[in-house]
């Protein structure tokens, strides 16, 4: 969005990505860890992406319209001085808008490539599902 509404990058505006970043990695460490522990109680790894995805939908465009929808006034530039605060605002609208997408759709796929890709690589290691120690299981020692 700063490319497009011609807005310079200053502090202000690194600090409205350092903002977006932060939005970003928590929605998508929420979404792995809602697979994850879906992982866990059972469910294949496909199940388990999509259905954490679905659930997760509705938070993560809840957190991304709230806080577009807050910036805008701050992000059109209404009443003195707000000039200022243009390229923050700014900065998180359009990374939102974009990271919103990726959250969404990029994530999940790498979540499931990554798994297949880890499976092979080591594959006599235990599925997520098992995670005993060798205190709670002998054959683990």
């Amino acid at each position: 969005m700063l490319y497009v509404t011609g807005t310079k990058l200053s502090v202000n505006s690194f600090m409205g990505i350092i903002m977006m970043v932060g939005i970003v990695v928590s929605n998508g460490v929420l979404l792995v860890d809602f697979a994850n522990v879906l992982r866990r109680r059972g469910k294949p790894l496909h199940e388990a992406t999509v259905l954490a995805g679905r659930t997760r939908l509705r938070p993560i465009l809840m957190t991304t319209i709230a806080t577009i929808t807050a910036l805008i006034p701050m992000a059109l530039g209404l009443g003195e001085g707000s000039e200022t605060n243009l390229p923050l605002a700014r900065a998180v609208i359009g990374g939102l808008m974009v990271s919103t997408f990726f959250t969404l759709f990029l994530v999940p796929s790498l979540y499931t490539v990554l798994d297949r890709f880890a499976k092979r690589v080591s594959p006599n290691d235990e599925d997520l599902g098992d995670e005993r120690t060798a205190a709670e299981d002998p054959a683990h020692a």
